[in-house]
């Protein structure tokens, strides 16, 4: 049985990771330290809905299912945390009662802080967020050379790191020919936010520990995630992810949606043509299950643009609003001033062939989607704080 490692399992991603990998038979072992139910208490933001604790959802899945999610709680910026995960010193008061499973043939990388606001609040977030990020990162490489060499990382990087040139995104990498040379290196990156910039030195990080101790990598630079439900949390709602619809944790469509059920204007930056690639959760649940059937090679950084199709903030605002209008909810669309320093048209155009050549099937964007997440919305309605949805934090 093959053992997969999530780091940051309680997550918007990582727990849904969790279930999709344990429905398939493998023992599975999530760590988080719940920084995000512990930031979102400090900064008052709170989620549509309550979701249980990592060791509740745990003792919910395998009720529900038969199979165990084995649970740590650490922090793994942390060394001596980072490194008991494939030393075999792991103590006993970190996890459940349950046996721990082993040394990881994969190891999933969630753990970071994930949000471009956050770390632009103020230089405390920022110095949180680099120092979180970096250092997890760099004790992972140490802890899987000292320990663990043949196994296989994949982090989650974002296409954030390639900011938005003039000339096309290539997977990772770009092939450059200077006085009549010819060499390979990673694609120019040029961060908008201090998140972002921490998400490149993850990347460099990475390669250092490639090209230093052979370690095999796979990064997966992913665009926003919009959607609730996945073909494991159906099997009961106490087993949903994390959605945030507020400004700082929360994704764009996810947040459209519920400006859309209070009658809250859509909240369309500048003129809305920022374009990104975006994906279905399902979809980021594919492309990593894809990275890990088929694995870097020892001594190989490998990289993939992880997103399905591209939108600008408008194109979502639209089809927002026409959804919307499906279901009988007159949204209105109002564009305020960009709190954001950032082009607002601008060319983007990435290559994202490599996941799909290795059997992703996308979940593309239609009305039904957006309206099966608006239902949970609605349902929930009463517990949307429309004085959180906009917060105005500006860089």
């Amino acid at each position: 049985m093959e053992h997969i490692l999530i780091l940051g399992g309680d997550g918007y991603l990582g727990w849904p990771t969790a279930m999709y990998f344990s429905s398939r038979g493998y023992a599975v072992t999530v760590v988080d330290n719940n920084f995000r139910r512990n930031v979102g208490k400090e900064i008052d933001v709170t989620m549509l809905y309550e979701v249980p604790n990592l060791i509740e959802r745990a003792n919910i899945w395998y009720e529900k299912t038969g199979y165990e999610i084995k649970v740590v709680i650490g922090d793994l910026s942390v060394p001596k945390q980072m490194r008991s995960l494939f030393d075999g010193s792991l103590e006993y008061d970190w996890a459940t009662n349950k046996d721990f499973t082993g040394i990881a043939d994969t190891v999933i990388h969630f753990a970071e802080q994930p949000s471009a606001p956050y770390s632009m609040m103020n230089f405390t977030t920022s110095n949180l967020t680099l120092i979180n990020n970096i250092t997890v990162t760099n004790n992972l490489i140490y802890a899987v050379k000292d320990y663990a060499p043949k196994t296989h990382i994949i982090k989650l990087g974002t296409m954030g790191e390639y900011g938005t040139p003039n000339i096309d995104i290539e997977e990772g990498w770009l092939d450059i020919t200077h006085k009549g040379r010819k060499d390979k290196f990673l694609y120019p990156r040029q961060a908008s936010s201090i998140y972002h910039t921490s998400k490149i030195m993850d990347t460099d990080l990475l390669w250092f520990g490639v090209r230093t101790w052979d370690l095999k990598v796979t990064d997966l630079m992913q665009g926003p995630v919009y959607g609730i439900d996945t073909d494991e949390s159906i099997v009961d709602e106490r087993l949903r992810t994390f959605f945030n619809y507020d400004e700082i944790f929360g994704t764009i469509l996810n947040r459209f949606i519920v400006q859309a059920v209070v009658g809250y204007p859509l909240t369309v930056y500048g003129s809305g043509g920022q374009t990104r690639g975006y994906l279905n959760i399902k979809d980021t649940l594919q492309c990593i299950f894809a990275a890990t059937k088929k694995p870097a090679k020892q001594g190989e950084l490998r990289i993939f643009n992880q997103i399905v199709e591209t939108f600008s903030v408008i194109e979502l605002a639209e089809l927002t609003k026409e959804a919307g209008r499906l279901i009988g909810y007159d949204v209105e669309i109002k564009n305020i001033d960009n709190p954001r320093k950032e082009k607002e048209n601008h060319y983007y155009n990435p290559t994202y062939q490599g996941l799909f050549n290795l059997g992703v099937k996308p979940n593309l964007l239609t009305d039904k989607i957006i309206g099966k997440i608006f239902k949970v919305a609605l349902k929930y309605k009463k517990n949307i704080r429309e004085e959180i949805i906009f917060r105005g934090v500006k860089w």
